[in-house]
């Protein structure tokens, strides 16, 4: 009966454990979205261009090579934010002193905090889902 006893508190000790990190991850692992969109601006030909990227995947738009790496739409319903965390590469320059173009984190409602400076391009961050 001892063993029994034991058995059974070690397997509802690992059903508990179990149900705790499955908790854990409803709560803060959705936080996340899949995909993001992104609005892109020829400045020559004055051209608008919707783009949505799956995140940690690497998408060609002309010269640029774009990738989100993350994409959270806020979790307050008063003020929405998106953010995502986007790097772009200008693929015409092959000097090995700047890797990327851009390389942080794009606000939808505040794009001048940190600003993608490009002369031909220029990107907006629209949605996350």
């Amino acid at each position: 009966v001892t063993k029994k006893n034991i058995i059974l508190g070690k397997i509802s000790l690992i059903f508990f454990i179990t149900l705790i990190v499955l908790q854990f991850k409803s709560v803060f692992g959705n936080s996340h979205s899949l995909y993001t969109e992104i609005k892109i601006l020829d400045k020559i030909s004055s051209k608008n261009t919707l783009v949505k990227l799956k995140n940690q995947d690497e998408i060609r738009f002309k010269d640029l090579m774009i990738k989100s790496i993350k994409c959270k739409n806020s979790e307050f319903d008063d003020d929405p934010e998106i953010t995502a965390y986007i790097q772009v590469k200008d693929i015409t320059r092959m000097s090995n002193d700047e890797v990327f173009v851009f390389n942080g984190w794009m606000f939808s409602s505040s794009p001048s905090i940190n600003p993608f400076d490009h002369p031909v391009y220029d990107i907006w961050l629209t949605k996350c889902y």
